[in-house]
């Protein structure tokens, strides 16, 4: 067996991660072509990459089937609902910064809070016979936020493309969305809550509880720890 590492496969993310454990003394190579997920660890012995979409990771961190991995903690967050039996936080890795928060449109001046949406949700059923909408592609940690937070009154749909543009098509009344910068709020006439920061993500390397270490792995794992300090 080989300690099997995962990263993402591409964009910025990839890049970020290979220049983090290169700085480290640990080379991550893709080799092949860009549509070929194979890669290559240099710099440690017994480890082998895999190359995978970051919201894969996760689900294979739980699974077993991959050692450790590259992925963002929203992601694990929102796919492993008992994560902190299934992975462990190895480090934070200091790119990849993204907030998951609550916005609702500009013009809503009387809704700053999350009391405030709650009431806003309340008189938009009363007035329009329907629960106000928030787009999300975070299901469960929007639910739990929002139940925490005591608002009722709204339904979730789901966002599979822009969820910033799901206010302006009428689609969704409000958006849980993650944001960097919120200049695309901006842009699409979105606030956030004053208290609606859901969480705080950055890129983490996280090791697997489930997946099985012989004594091998276990070496390459002290090995790749140590050089990564």
């Amino acid at each position: 067996m080989t300690l099997k590492l995962g990263v993402p496969s591409k964009g910025r993310l990839m890049e970020k991660t290979f220049e983090w454990f290169a700085k480290r003394g640990v080379t991550l190579s893709r080799t092949g072509s860009d549509r070929e997920y194979a890669g290559a660890v240099a710099g440690v012995e017994g480890v082998s990459l895999v190359l995978l979409s970051a919201g894969e990771i996760p689900r294979e961190l739980a699974a077993g089937r991959i050692h450790l991995g590259v992925t963002g903690t929203d992601l694990v967050h929102e796919k492993l609902p008992l994560w902190e039996q299934q992975v462990e936080p190895v480090e934070e890795m200091g790119f990849g910064h993204a907030d998951l928060i609550i916005a609702v449109p500009a013009a809503w001046v009387d809704v700053d809070l999350t009391d405030d949406l709650d009431a806003a949700a309340a008189a938009f059923r009363e007035t329009h016979g329907f629960r106000l909408r928030i787009a999300t592609k975070y299901h469960r940690l929007v639910r739990e936020f929002l139940r925490d937070a005591g608002v009722a009154d709204y339904a979730l749909v789901d966002s599979q493309g822009a969820t910033e543009g799901t206010v302006a098509n009428e689609t969704a009344e409000a958006i849980a969305d993650i944001t960097s910068s919120g200049e695309t709020l901006r842009a699409n006439h979105l606030k956030i809550l004053s208290d609606g920061l859901i969480l705080a993500s950055q890129a983490t390397l996280w090791r697997s509880r489930t997946a099985p270490l012989d004594e091998a792995d276990r070496a390459a794992l002290r090995a790749l720890l140590a050089q990564l300090g």
